[in-house]
């Protein structure tokens, strides 16, 4: 049994790239949904501990809060699956987590390591040797060039590109279209081109 934990937008987006591979969810958990079904599935409630589906199941996080995702993480022991949609690039010499979803038209090259529960969003390329650490998020047609590092948590903005041999740290904001050519430290927001740390969070 597959399951969502989650029924937002970005949820119906993770629910396309696992039904391209004619994979079937058979629910989705929610804690503040009261509707009775998502995108014809049905609604099974709050995911209280002790459920049956968090020992017998499989889940996807669909919720595209780097934080929220790591507290659910955190606080709840169940297993995870990855989602990969069928129009992606995945080289078999990259390294994916657990729980991690790699959408329509994303590119992993090879050498290619990506932590848990991570977003690889839709067209964006991860080149080689690039690492990403879990929890993170690299929205739609960014690109992260040759050995690119970037620490957990960490939000790589629509269109951004970061340039090779790069280091983004932990918790991290990338604007979009920013062009990041500098190291930036943990807890920075930066955007522009070229991309410039405007606060701490």
């Amino acid at each position: 049994m597959k399951y969502l934990f989650g029924a937002s937008g970005h949820a119906k987006v993770v629910l396309d790239v696992i039904e391209s591979k004619n994979i079937n969810i058979d629910g989705v958990f929610d804690d503040n949904k009261k509707e009775d079904c998502f995108q014809g599935l049905p609604f099974l409630g709050k995911l209280e501990p002790g459920n049956k589906a968090l020992n017998q199941g499989e889940f996807i996080i669909a919720i595209g809060n780097n934080k929220i995702r790591k507290e659910i993480v955190n606080n709840t022991k169940t297993k995870y699956f990855n989602a990969y949609h069928n129009n992606s690039f995945i080289s078999r010499f990259s390294k994916i987590g657990e729980g991690t979803v790699v959408m329509n038209n994303a590119t992993i090259n090879s050498g290619a390591i990506i932590g848990s529960h991570c977003i690889i969003n839709t067209a964006s390329i991860i080149e080689h040797d690039c690492v990403i650490e879990g929890f993170s998020h690299i929205s739609p047609n960014a690109t992260l060039t040759g050995n690119v590092k970037v620490g957990e948590g960490t939000h790589i903005g629509a269109g951004a590109i970061v340039i090779p041999n790069i280091t983004i740290g932990k918790w991290c904001v990338i604007g979009a279209g920013a062009v990041v050519i500098e190291n930036i430290p943990d807890n920075s927001v930066a955007v522009g081109n070229p991309a410039r740390i405007i606060k701490k969070v």
